[in-house]
């Protein structure tokens, strides 16, 4: 029987960079899955270049548990890795290799217990769930969400391995990244008032996300559980202009806003364009008709925030032998599965601080742990509802 460590060595190596193809992995999962006697279902991407995997053990019926993780991983470009990237090595207890920690080592504990999960029946289906671009915004997982939702099959609780060290999490905040094109008008800056800066547009726009971000810091929109206590705005990309005697007529800068889950990230999109129609596109066109203000979605996902008494923390609880719930800083699929109606938790091996690095490690000891974790659910699954 393949091991935690056997099975993580064969998934570093399929180079899932978000930009390439998952099928090599997926097909080699679907492989290992079927020659243990179960079926897979694949929901392949327009281009069929990529898929995700669901998986299913246990009675028929809703319920049960689904255990997810995200096949792809972020790239090693201009990294510098002192071991290869794609290839697992082992130093000191440590297994280094992209994806180690964020998150092959997670689906490599759930593929060595599925032959535990088929020693005795299971009472209470268990779900397995594969998906793709996650690194990219959440993207893949959308098809198999919209299945499961309309599933009388639907699982009741979904565990994602994201690394979080075995800690119990039960909440992260929701993103969205937008892009803004200002178009405004050139002109010799000699007669700079003849023209649209849409560079000085831009900025103010940026001033307004400012204003609108010191709005979401107030002392009574904050949670404790988060970190930072409140919703974020910031702008990471601008770029405009072609030379210094012409007034710029293009401007264009990627701003994201991650929000606590009480916080609807749309709205401070909604506010900014109520900003620019009513106030800047008026001073823009009386200069030039021709101006414009565009706006266009880039990614976005939503926060999660489970109840702590929920079925879902009960059970991450009893699994993971505490009850000190906290929450992530990074996103994960899991607001879209609570979206869904599958109430979610999070708890993985390896660290966040390891992951997207040079160097990208997960350590024998945090497997032994999701080996455990997974084994206690293996009993709960199989003990009667």
């Amino acid at each position: 029987m393949l091991t935690s460590r056997d099975l993580l060595a064969r998934l570093i190596a399929f180079p899932t960079v978000s930009r390439d193809s998952n099928l090599a992995l997926i097909d080699f999962v679907r492989d290992y899955l079927e020659g243990l006697g179960l079926s897979c279902e694949l929901d392949y991407n327009a281009e069929r270049s990529k898929a995700n995997l669901h998986a299913r053990i246990g009675p028929a019926g809703g319920g049960g548990v689904m255990l997810s993780g995200h096949s792809d991983v972020v790239p090693v470009d201009g990294q510098a890795w002192s071991v290869p990237a794609f290839a697992l090595t082992e130093r000191d207890g440590l297994l280094y290799g992209r994806g180690t920690a964020d998150m092959k080592g997670f689906i490599a504990c759930v593929l060595a217990a599925v032959p535990r999960m088929l020693t005795r029946p299971l009472r209470r289906p268990l779900h397995i769930a594969l998906s793709y671009d996650e690194e990219v915004g959440c993207l893949g997982v959308r098809s198999l969400v919209e299945r499961l939702r309309a599933s009388p099959e639907r699982p009741a609780i979904c565990l994602i391995g994201e690394p979080t060290e075995m800690r119990p999490v039960l909440g992260h905040k929701g993103k969205l990244a937008m892009r803004c094109q200002v178009h405004g008008a050139a002109c010799h800056s000699a007669y700079a008032p003849q023209g649209v800066n849409a560079i000085e547009y831009a900025a103010k726009l940026i001033g307004k996300l400012g204003e609108i971000g010191a709005q979401l810091a107030a002392p009574a929109r904050r949670d404790a559980r988060f970190d930072p206590p409140y919703s974020t705005v910031q702008t990471g990309l601008i770029q405009g202009g072609r030379a210094l005697n012409i007034v710029p007529a293009e401007c264009q800068f990627d701003f994201e806003v991650r929000a606590l889950p009480a916080d609807d990230p749309q709205q401070v999109a909604r506010d900014l364009r109520v900003y620019a129609e009513t106030e800047l596109l008026p001073q823009m066109r009386a200069v030039s008709a021709a101006s414009a203000i565009e706006f266009q979605a880039l990614s976005a996902y939503p926060g999660l925030a489970t109840d702590p008494q929920g079925e879902a923390a009960e059970l991450l609880a009893l699994l993971s032998g505490s009850r000190d719930f906290s929450t992530v800083a990074f996103g994960t699929e899991g607001g879209l599965f609570d979206e869904a109606g599958i109430a979610t938790v999070i708890c993985g091996p390896g660290s966040m601080e390891q992951g997207h690095k040079p160097d990208e490690f997960v350590s024998l000891q945090q497997l032994d742990a999701c080996d455990a974790l997974l084994a206690r659910l293996a009993q709960w699954l199989q003990q009667d509802a």
